[in-house]
């Protein structure tokens, strides 16, 4: 091809000018005299150049010089006129109708799709990544014979005819070869536009490369995903506090090139690096201070195009049809037809009905037709039930029910119901329970009131019965009573018995039903005299004579083929051969073989009969088809009508098809035919065609397309207007003002034989058939009432009527027209055949942030690779792009067979909206194209510069804020100051205790059984602690000051050797054991932390010291390098020397270390001074005294949990019921018995806890409430958290509980995190924790705004407990560390004397977080020492009062500020994005985000089959968008219990980002959204 290109400019060049015409020369002078003066510009001179050479060059043998010239390009038009298409038809009138223009050669989209797709010949985007399983999951009947059928919802949608250009394979190599190699050698930053090669040395361009083509110039400027300018994107964010984070297990530490142990040449950040390359945008700056907007996020309008076509014709008139010719003999009705047929022709042939093989089964005549339909008439009138209660009345509806291979019984049962004077409804035969659209019929039937529905004996058999053999009531249905019609069946009239034929009246005589772009049914009544009068429409419009034979292949129970099959071919005494679909499919050629054998005159048929008949046509050599005189193409309306209309004209001429005979026509279920092309072309109607600019038709407007453009639509006339009709084109929203000449707008009928209205919807008849065009001053333009047709068009000259699309078909993106049936011709022409399975494809719109998106769902072939799924999806995008410069918003193909289906094969459009919607589509590929696609996104939040601290203080003061802070009570004004200088240290206290209260019960442990199987007074722990210290001293041969880590199950032996640690001088560490089920990944953490922390002893049971020395221990660490380890399990009864007591209360008390949820290992130290402080605090909070008892159900190894654990008894001298969380494995109301059985006041518990009670005692209260458990003793139940409250849980367990007498009010929440264990907790007295509203698009903005309960975007937030005494709170701004007045979100900072003193890292870097426990205000009070809690929230002054009467200050903590989502300029809270993940699916059963190189990664966990896998990718893009305005970059489909979470159940999100970078989860599937 190339060659021959390179030869023909040759031969361009050297050509002689003299041998041009004259005529010639001259336009090349005039060209070269354009170019030199800057007129034209070089394409174009060398475009006109070659164009008028073209008829002088040489042409190469085999090349079709159209396929390497301008294709589309002809006479300029001038819009000026008010008939802008006149010169095209005319130009085609002039041909000679075998000579056909090239400019409207019908395969011209098919090739237009090829040339676009030659641009983009390189591109490449990350392919997703999916699990096997989910490869093989298409279903098993996909491998089925070949069926006709097709995408738009009335069953045809074919590929355009034509050569298909092939494109050449290079960019067929694998993906993941290529994605792998895409970043092998980037380390921290990589150039946004890498590349790498390809096998045969030719670079392919990078993601970035291929994208930046995609934006035609017409789109507006695509989302900024991430943002800022510079010129390099950093893809590894370095961990915020480089404490030591665990590096999961199995990394080869060369690979390591990052902070956070991502290996760089991971195969999932290569692509993440792809996919940003591909999006191309520099990364955003962090979050600053202050900036410009205040709350609203104002969703951009998109702007119309300044230089957008505007129609410019005059005002359109109606145009009337022909008149309707006066027939002298015409009947008064059609019974009166059928009674005279039926009795002067009794031998006749009325219908003839074909089995699958093609053969005749039988052929009814006139005469038994007649006689049939009587005895049928008479049986529904008097035979049906008893004589008292005649079931059926005249004018009563019934159902007809009758497959589509029996038209006799339909024919014969629709005659009956109309002699009978009863109103036939023809429906769908339901084949299932649950078939699709089966419950609408329902709908129609009820609101019809259809209590009989007639079927014939085969398929009533067929139909689903219950165990008493009755027909099962479907969904949806009113109860029927079932008549089958069968002769056997029918009563003889007596003689005296004989219907009253009526002259046709306005009574109605059958109702059609129709399915509206949302699915729903509706039916449309048709009256007797519409019935007669279109009958007489299309005999006078198709030349219909008595006795012709016409072979119909559509569905004979609706539209055309009801026309013509059953109704006009009984007023004209016609013979129908009718053709199953079931033959159809079998054999698509039928119908042609059927016209050659009965010579038929007409045959009536859709475009994909056309079509693939041409497939089938080569076998057969003997086919005639001179007799037809007719064929009426049903859907000439479709745009790909016309290539097969082309297409099998220049096949089957030579068959003795006349082009004249193929006639397109145009119909509406509301005004049935809307026009028709003249059979024979006879008075004077041609053919026009037209090529169409699709911009301008996306903009309503027509403009012939003037130069050679890829977008272009050919579309042909459907004929004109209909006998006695009259047209006009209307706007098509609000009021039906008429069009200009070269506007699109809808095609409005008036005329005596067009539907009268939808049967039991007055509103929707009185827009629909009953509108009344008006001119622009609002002036009706006729008297005549005009019916809607759902059809958008234009008026051509010679009164044709062309149809551009349907109403249901309308996609409105930015303002901008597409017809669902244009974008599928398009996507059919990107490689049909080999890929789409049977031309299966469906195209339709969603709402997504306030404006349509177009999906695209196919099906694929079985045995498509996905190789071929991931190509063709890609070009698909870049053909729709090019063509119709519009994106697409979501591709998702399925297996074969598997979209819902209309009765007759079609895909059942509403319904596969509804299953994608719903998340029940079960894609096997999907491709979302989200950063295309969403142009409306609110501007990124911009900073304002010059606002600094102090304009900053001043306009809280002006605008009346108070800053926020807040303390609890002073601890100086209570009376045990002299108890609190005697309990400075928590050793001396268990000895004073053991000696003033020996036998006082401490603790209680529990089991699963809920017996007590450990207990502590005073003295036990005291003496059992001194043994502990003394085998420190003697075995362990410690000092004062070593650390010692304490690994132990919860229990008291923790207890214990905490304190005999203390006892001996040394710091206790309290360490989660490992997990015997999980010694890989748990002992490492272990062995960190004891390494971290310096420990030079381990304290542990014999059954855990077994397991540190087994095998599997030995597999995950080095036995060798364990510190000294003590079995404390049988020590001998020895006291130490002395006990230690510490020389000043700052010295350190204890070790508390924990895994934060950003994944980082801290530890803090705790002084003696700051744990008794910690513990008096919530001794007074709670009013803990040696008398009472609380229960805790806690893991005991850092924070609060420890504290409460540990500490608290024996400091208070109350009695703890301790009851390991892990034991309500086994026993889930192990908790909540002990509660109720000790009758506890307060209690304290963790979410996971909560949680397993509220899933597994759900449906157990009654149960519960048997066995005697009792909850109102409860007062107060604290969830120990570090996290915001989790108001929906505690509300549902409050709630599910309250029947064993918990009490609404006693659930609330605590708040303590590294720098302070303990800031909040509820306590017993003081009031009921608030909850309130707050604005969510506020708090991106860190503003806190109240709104009412259930307004859009409000959040609920709730109190996370009373500031406990002695702590003080402020809220300040995180950058400029000055205070905040209380309507801003800022970072809590806390000043307490029991704040912990620093972090304990093994590096040293104290220095990193020195701010984090001695921070100062940069204004105001600049003295107090502050710690930096790392956690976003805000004080609210409430109504109620406190203990000493002051308005109590309420503090809500919203997040961690280190896990905040900075996108967009805006910080979004991960937990709010999970919130509305989750509620997109049932089957999301948990779900984590977080942000990589500032792309949003959504991971959710897969609780069902996996082929639901990638339905959650659409439903999580388009709920994060609604709600959050962020669009995701990556999805991750994953299994249950992926997502890490810790022992208090906080979600471990950065952990879970290492995993995915590294490409450790195994995810079910992986999806990168363009």
């Amino acid at each position: 091809m190339e060659n021959a290109v390179r030869e023909r400019e040759r031969s361009m060049a050297g050509m002689e000018t003299p041998s041009l015409p004259r005529d010639v020369k001259v336009k090349l002078a005039e060209l070269e005299l354009e170019l030199s003066e800057g007129d034209i510009t070089q394409k174009g001179y060398e475009k006109k150049k070659a164009k008028l050479l073209a008829p002088y060059i040489p042409q190469t043998a085999g090349i079709d010089p159209f396929q390497l010239e301008p294709r589309l390009a002809g006479p300029p038009q001038s819009f000026s006129s008010a008939v802008p298409y006149v010169a095209a038809s005319r130009q085609s009138k002039s041909r000679a109708s075998s000579s056909r223009d090239e400019r409207y050669r019908s395969d011209l989209h098919t090739e237009a799709v090829q040339a676009a797709l030659a641009k983009y010949k390189e591109r490449k985007m990350p392919m997703p990544s999916k699990r096997r399983s989910v490869l093989v999951h298409s279903s098993l009947d996909a491998y089925t014979p070949p069926d006709t059928s097709s995408a738009s919802e009335d069953e045809g949608s074919l590929r355009r005819q034509g050569r298909i250009t092939s494109t050449p394979k290079q960019g067929h190599l694998n993906v993941e070869h290529w994605l792998n190699k895409v970043i092998q050698s980037s380390s921290t930053s990589s150039s946004a536009s890498s590349t790498s090669s390809h096998v045969g040395g030719k670079p392919t361009a990078s993601l970035a490369d291929l994208m930046a083509h995609t934006h035609l110039e017409n789109h507006s400027a695509p989302p900024d995903v991430t943002t800022g300018a510079s010129e390099h994107v950093t893809h590894f964010e370095r961990p915020q506090v480089s404490s030591v984070r665990g590096v999961p297990r199995g990394f080869n530490s060369s690979s390591m090139e990052t902070a956070d142990g991502v290996p760089v040449n991971s195969r999932v950040s290569s692509k993440i690096q792809q996919l940003l390359n591909t999006l191309k945008r520099p990364k955003r700056p962090p979050l600053k201070e202050f900036f410009v907007d205040d709350f609203e996020e104002q969703l951009e309008v998109p702007l119309a195009d300044p230089n957008q076509p505007k129609p410019e014709g005059l005002q359109t008139t109606p145009l009337q049809g022909e008149p309707l010719g006066v027939v002298t003999n015409w009947p008064p009705s059609l019974l009166a037809a059928l009674q005279r047929w039926g009795t002067t022709q009794p031998k006749a042939p009325c219908l003839t009905s074909l089995d699958t093989t093609g053969k005749p089964v039988y052929t009814l005549t006139y005469g038994k037709l007649w006689t049939r339909s009587l005895k049928l008439a008479y049986t529904l009138l008097n035979k049906l039930s008893s004589k008292n209660d005649p079931q059926l009345r005249p004018g009563d509806r019934v159902a007809l029910v009758y497959p589509n291979n029996d038209p006799v019984a339909f024919i014969v049962a629709f005659y009956g119901c109309l002699l009978a004077e009863l109103v036939p409804v023809p429906i769908e035969v339901p084949l299932t329970r649950k078939d699709a659209g089966s419950q609408q019929i329902g709908f129609l039937l009820g609101s019809c009131g259809i209590s009989v529905a007639l079927t014939c004996d085969a398929c009533h058999k067929g139909l689903p019965k219950s165990q008493a053999g009755d027909v099962v009531q479907f969904k949806g249905w009113p109860r029927l009573g079932w008549f089958v019609t069968d002769v056997k069946n029918l009563s003889k009239p007596p003689k005296d018995w004989h219907p009253m034929i009526r002259d046709a009246s306005n009574n109605i005589a059958y109702i059609e039903y129709k399915t509206s772009k949302e699915g729903s049914s509706m039916g449309i009544a048709i009256s007797q005299a519409a019935m007669l009068a279109h009958c007489h429409v299309l005999s006078q419009s198709c030349r219909y004579n008595e006795g012709e034979t016409l072979t119909n292949v559509l569905d004979f129970k609706r539209d055309a083929g009801l026309w013509h099959g059953v109704l006009t071919s009984i007023m004209n005494r016609m013979h129908v051969i009718s053709i199953p679909y079931a033959l159809m499919k079998v054999n698509p050629l039928s119908w042609i073989q059927k016209v050659c054998a009965y010579k038929a005159h007409i045959a009536v048929v859709k475009s994909r009969d056309m079509h693939w008949a041409l497939l089938a046509q080569r076998d057969q050599r003997d086919v005639s088809l001179s007799s037809l005189r007719m064929l009426i193409v049903a859907d000439g309306a479709n745009p790909w009508s016309i290539s097969s209309c082309d297409a099998f004209v220049n096949v089957f001429q030579s068959r003795g098809l006349r082009p004249e005979v193929i006639c397109p026509c145009a119909s509406s279920s509301e005004a049935l035919t809307v026009a028709i092309r003249r059979p024979g072309n006879l008075g004077g109607h041609f053919s026009g065609k037209m090529v169409l600019s699709m911009n301008g038709l996306s903009y309503g407007v027509i403009r012939m397309d003037t130069e050679e453009k890829l977008s272009v639509l050919t579309v042909q006339d459907v004929g004109a207007v209909m006998p006695g009709a009259l047209v006009c084109i209307v706007k098509f929203d609000g009021t039906p003002y008429l069009c200009k000449t070269d506007e699109i707008g809808e095609i409005c009928v008036s005329s005596r034989a067009s539907g009268t209205s939808y049967y039991g919807l007055p509103g929707m008849t009185k827009t629909v058939f009953e509108a009344v065009p008006v001119n622009a001053g609002g002036v009706p333009v006729t008297e005549h009432v005009f019916t809607r047709t759902n059809l958008l068009g234009f008026l051509g000259s010679g009164n044709q009527v062309f149809v551009v699309g349907k109403m249901d078909g309308l996609m409105v993106v930015s303002g901008r027209r597409h017809n669902a049936d244009d974008v599928v011709a398009t996507a059919l022409a990107v490689e049909p055949m080999k890929f789409v399975y049977r031309g299966r494809i469906a195209v339709f719109s969603v709402n997504v942030l306030h404006d349509e998106r177009i999906v695209l769902v196919a099906e694929q072939r079985p045995d498509a690779s996905e190789e071929d799924s991931f190509q063709w999806m890609s070009r698909v995008l870049q053909a729709i792009d090019s063509i119709h410069q519009v994106g697409i918003y979501c591709l998702g193909l399925v297996p074969a067979n598997t979209l819902p289906k209309t009765p007759l094969g079609g895909i059942h459009l509403s319904e596969t909206k509804q299953r994608f919607l719903e998340g029940m589509l079960h894609p096997c590929n999907v491709l979302m194209c989200p950063h295309t696609c969403v142009t409306n996104l609110p501007k990124p939040r911009q900073k304002q510069p010059e606002v600094g601290p102090a304009s900053m203080i001043v306009g809280n003061l002006v605008a009346g804020k108070r800053i926020a802070q807040a303390s609890g009570r002073d601890v100086t004004q209570f009376e045990d100051n002299d108890q609190a200088r005697k309990f400075l240290f928590l050793a001396d206290v268990l000895h004073w205790r053991a000696q003033t209260t020996p036998d006082h019960p401490l603790f209680l442990l529990l089991n699963a059984k809920g017996t007590v199987v450990n207990t502590a007074t005073c003295t036990q722990l005291h003496k059992r602690a001194e043994r502990v210290a003394a085998a420190l001293l003697e075995k362990g041969r410690l000092n004062t000051g070593d650390h010692v880590a304490l690994v132990y199950p919860p229990g008291i032996d923790l207890i214990i050797t905490f304190y005999g640690c203390l006892y001996a001088g040394c710091v206790p560490v309290a360490v989660r054991p490992p997990h015997p089920q999980n010694l890989a990944t748990t002992l490492p953490t272990v062995k960190m932390i004891v390494e971290v922390s310096k420990s030079v002893c381990i304290l542990t049971t014999q059954a855990i010291l077994k397991l540190f020395r087994s095998k599997e221990a030995a597999a995950a660490v080095d036995i060798k390098t364990w510190p000294t380890v003590i079995d404390t399990d049988d020590l001998p009864r020895r006291k130490p020397p002395q006990i230690y007591k510490a020389p000043t209360p700052e010295m350190l008390a204890y070790l508390d270390f924990s895994v934060s949820t950003t994944g980082i290992l801290a530890g803090v130290k705790m002084s003696h001074e700051a744990t008794s402080a910690m513990c008096r605090s919530i001794k007074l909070q709670c009013e803990l005294y040696p008398s009472r008892q609380i229960a805790v159900c806690l893991d005991p190894y850092c924070g609060l949990g420890f504290a409460l654990w540990c500490l608290c008894s024996v400091y208070s001298g109350h009695q703890s019921i301790l009851v390991p969380p892990l034991e309500l494995e086994s026993n889930v109301s192990l908790w909540l018995s002990a509660v109720s059985q000790y009758k506890v006041r307060v209690t304290f518990c963790s979410y996971s806890v909560m949680e397993m009670c509220t899933k597994g005692l759900g449906a157990q209260t009654d149960a519960l409430k048997a066995k005697g458990v009792n909850l109102s003793c409860v007062r107060t139940c604290m969830v120990v958290a570090e996290e915001r409250p989790r108001i929906a849980l505690t509300q549902s367990f409050s709630k599910l509980f309250k029947d064993l007498g918990l009490s609404l009010r006693a659930v609330s929440t605590t708040f303590g995190c590294r720098v302070n264990v303990a800031i909040c907790l509820q306590g017993t007295s003081g009031p009921d924790p608030t909850t309130v509203f707050v604005d969510m698009r506020a708090l991106r903005h860190d503003r806190v705004r109240l709104v009412e309960r259930g307004s859009p975007h409000s959040l609920p937030l709730m109190e996370s407990g009373k500031i406990l005494p002695g702590v003080k709170v402020i809220i300040t701004n995180p950058e400029t560390k000055g205070p905040l007045g209380d309507s801003h979100l800022g970072e809590i900072w806390v000043s307490s004397p029991h704040n912990a003193t620093g972090y304990y890292t093994v590096y040293g870097e104290e220095s990193l977080h020195a701010d984090h426990f001695n921070a100062q205000l940069s204004f105001g009070d600049t003295q107090t020492l502050w710690a930096r809690t790392g956690y976003l929230g805000f004080l609210r002054r409430t109504e109620l009062t406190d203990a000493t009467g002051e308005r109590h200050d309420a503090l809500y903590v919203v997040g961690s500020l280190d896990e905040t989502l900075e996108l967009r300029g805006m910080r979004y809270h991960p937990i709010d994005i999970e919130t509305s993940v989750l509620r997109s699916h049932k089957s999301i059963a948990e779900c984590a985000v977080f942000t990589w190189t500032n792309l949003l990664v959504v991971v959710v966990e897969l609780d069902g089959s996996e082929q639901e896998a990638l339905d959650l990718v659409a439903l999580v893009t388009n709920v994060v968008l609604e709600e959050h305005y962020l669009i995701v970059g990556v999805v991750v489909v994953v299994d249950p219990g992926v997502i890490p979470i810790n022992s208090r159940g906080e979600k471990q999100r950065m952990h879970l980002r290492d995993g995915f970078l590294a490409d450790q989860l195994d995810p079910i599937y992986v999806a990168y959204n363009m």
